[in-house]
């Protein structure tokens, strides 16, 4: 995963649509004239909501206030949101689509700096049954855990990549470059498999996985370093004596990482949010070969991203079990995506390229992934920390 790509997943309004309860994004241009207005304020919520009923259909929510605020609509008995806008500016009005089956909604405003309100409270009958789940808010105290146990699982991999570059660089100033790649390999996927950390890792990412991108002297500007850096020089015959600066410099930034990030802290939006990302970066690099410096090792990569997807899914089980219904599918596409990865290890221990993968393994593979990465879209939004008071 480039240390210099990073997609920002923005949730401004998720709303129920499709089968009632579940959770989408909204169109901002939506809105049109007759649809309800419902005000927002720090003295009052969700008054104007007069004329209750299920299906299709849009909120204009106008903020009366002098603050932004949050917006959700709710079960009032449970908390489950079934609509959301984010960052509604004061004097503004903005559009939430819903699909609303039978049951009770109330909206909830949360001013800025204020206490959260909830409105009175509808019941809908004469429609569908709630088909989907809606979304429990997941709080910040409810991400301790997870974030907790995700920084145990970084801290002991920085110590795992410390000893494999430790060793890496011993083995380039040994000037044996057939073990000197090996050691390369290893030492990268154990890095490769940290990705919820990325954002935590800082400037320390592009010191030790940034490639060649936008460097005005390509592959031999001076900021070239880190990983890439030296396959670069590994696989194009460059000089083991030259090489072991390269070495060092890597070998020197793993250990400053190793130092800084126990003073760090992983965001707790960040870990939802990697969940997809690490796949869709992996999809869009690793499967292309756009980071191939001459190893040809993008699908051992493309494995060890893998790892680390399920790496965060595993500390976000316990939240995810009862608020993503599609989580088994997860599952059952991690093992097929791990199982088609797998297929391209060589047994002698050398790894496919893309370019080498039949055309139906690249059709299988690039499928796989694509299915993967977009089960695993809707666990940014689920797992978002949301105020609730």
């Amino acid at each position: 995963m480039p240390g210099s790509v990073r997609t920002r997943w923005i949730v401004v309004g998720v709303v129920v649509a499709a089968a009632a309860g579940a959770v989408v994004a909204f169109r901002p241009d939506s809105a049109a004239a007759g649809d309800p207005e419902i005000a927002v304020s720090r003295s009052a919520c969700g008054t104007g909501w007069t004329d209750p009923k299920p299906g299709p259909q849009t909120f204009r929510l106008h903020n009366t206030g002098s603050v932004p605020a949050e917006v959700d609509l709710i079960d009032p008995a449970t908390g489950v949101i079934y609509g959301e806008v984010e960052g509604l500016g004061a004097a503004t009005t903005r559009p939430l689509q819903v699909n609303l089956g039978n049951g009770s909604y109330a909206f909830r405003c949360l001013p800025e700096d204020a206490g959260a309100i909830v409105g009175p409270a509808v019941r809908i009958t004469g429609g569908a049954e709630r088909t989907g789940p809606g979304v429990a808010p997941v709080t910040h105290d409810d991400l301790l855990g997870p974030l907790k146990a995700y920084q145990q699982h970084v801290t002991a991999g920085l110590g795992e990549l410390v000893a494999n570059t430790g060793a890496l660089k011993n083995t380039v100033h040994g000037g044996d470059r057939a073990a000197s790649r090996a050691a390369w390999l290893t030492a990268h996927l154990t890095y490769e498999r940290l990705g919820a950390a990325y954002d935590a890792f800082s400037d320390s990412d592009g010191a030790l996985n940034g490639t060649a991108d936008g460097l005005p002297d390509g592959v031999t500007d001076p900021g070239f370093t880190g990983f890439h850096r030296l396959e670069q020089g590994l696989w194009h015959g460059e000089d083991m004596a030259a090489l072991a600066a390269v070495a060092d410099r890597l070998d020197t930034d793993a250990r400053a990482l190793q130092t800084s990030f126990a003073d760090s802290q992983v965001d707790g939006n960040d870990l939802g949010l990697r969940a997809h990302e690490i796949m869709e970066n992996t999809l869009q690099f690793e499967l292309t070969g756009r980071t191939d410096y001459g190893s040809g090792t993008n699908l051992a990569t493309a494995r060890a991203n893998l790892d680390g997807t399920r790496a965060v899914l595993e500390v976000l089980r316990p939240l995810l079990t009862p608020r993503y219904p599609d989580l088994s599918k997860v599952d059952t596409w991690l093992t097929r995506t791990q199982s088609a990865l797998d297929a391209a290890h060589r047994p002698d221990g050398t790894w496919l390229r893309p370019a080498e993968l039949s055309r139906e393994q690249r059709q299988k593979l690039n499928a796989d992934v694509s299915e993967l990465t977009e089960l695993l879209a809707p666990i940014a939004a689920i797992a978002e920390p949301r105020r609730v008071s």
